[in-house]
């Protein structure tokens, strides 16, 4: 079984604005399967809602094809745990998905939660190291508990990811 290597690096905590705090963090898992895969699984919001820990369904809007490959715009459903209560909550996820490379993922929720992405699927010889590097800004008054739940929600979807690459049939 491969041994799987998780890093993390030190947020970065700045302030945007007054009232909007901006964090940046790197999250990376390694996943037993080929790169290609892995990416064709990732950018299909379809199957990132199997293994995030707080998507509850997921929408195409809009699929536009561009010069180097295409923009897929979802609307999303979150349910938030917060102590005892649910928040559900509605946004719109893009993925910038060019033919190779890096993939840019972008979501914006109300009230001014904005989580923007850039996501690298680097060849290892055990397969494919994701790595997801991750900027959010959220008011004040939500930023503490918005950058824990995302990076919380975040961390259990690469792992989500690679046990289902370690159940696929090799």
């Amino acid at each position: 079984m491969p041994v799987s290597i998780k890093r993390r690096e030190a947020a970065k905590l700045c302030t945007v604005s007054r009232w909007i705090s901006r964090e940046e963090c790197t999250l990376s898992e390694d996943v037993p399967g080929p790169p290609d895969d892995v990416r064709g699984f990732y950018i299909d919001l379809d199957n990132i809602k199997l293994v995030h820990p707080l998507v509850v369904s997921v929408r195409t809007v809009d699929r536009r094809d561009t010069p180097d490959g295409y923009v897929h715009i979802y609307r999303v459903v979150d349910r938030i745990p917060v102590g005892p209560v649910h928040l559900r909550t509605n946004y719109v996820a893009r993925l910038y998905v060019p033919a190779t490379g890096d993939v840019l993922t972008e979501a914006r929720q109300f009230p001014r939660v904005r989580l923007s992405g850039t996501v690298s699927f680097e060849p290892i010889a055990a397969g494919t190291r994701v790595v997801e590097r991750i900027r959010i800004e959220a008011p004040r008054p939500l930023a503490s508990i918005t950058f824990g739940k995302a990076v919380e929600a975040h961390t259990e979807m690469l792992a989500g990811i690679r046990r289902r690459f370690e159940r696929a049939p090799a």
